[in-house]
């Protein structure tokens, strides 16, 4: 019997193989814990991470959802990135489903102006 984090890794790594990241078009991963998200832009090409943020970071307003507080956390990373001339990314949702927090943070990403 696999576990949901085995079950998850199995998937991490299988869309890994066809996701890459470069200096102008960064691959943006998304790290869910309990409590909050982490997301990083990484050039594959160096092996090295370019920018990162956590929603730790953030100041919400009043009582945000975690939901609400991912979103917030895609926005300024945007804002963050345009500020360093990237455009455009690629985004590896690191093996968690497309809903909730993780499509919050791709959604943020895209309103505040990155090309996905």
């Amino acid at each position: 019997m696999k576990t949901a984090i085995e079950k998850r890794l199995r998937r991490k790594f299988r869309l890994r193989k066809k996701l890459f990241g470069t200096s102008n078009k960064p691959r943006i991963c998304v790290f869910r814990s309990l409590k909050h998200v982490y997301i990083q832009a990484v050039n594959d090409i160096e092996h090295k991470p370019i920018i990162g943020l956590s929603s730790k970071k953030l100041t919400p307003e009043n009582r945000m959802t975690k939901t609400e507080l991912s979103y917030l956390a895609g926005k300024e990373f945007a804002n963050i990135l345009l500020k360093h001339g990237i455009t455009q990314a690629v985004f590896d949702r690191s093996g968690y489903k497309y809903h909730g927090r993780v499509k919050a943070v791709c959604e943020g990403l895209r309103e505040g102006g990155i090309r996905i």
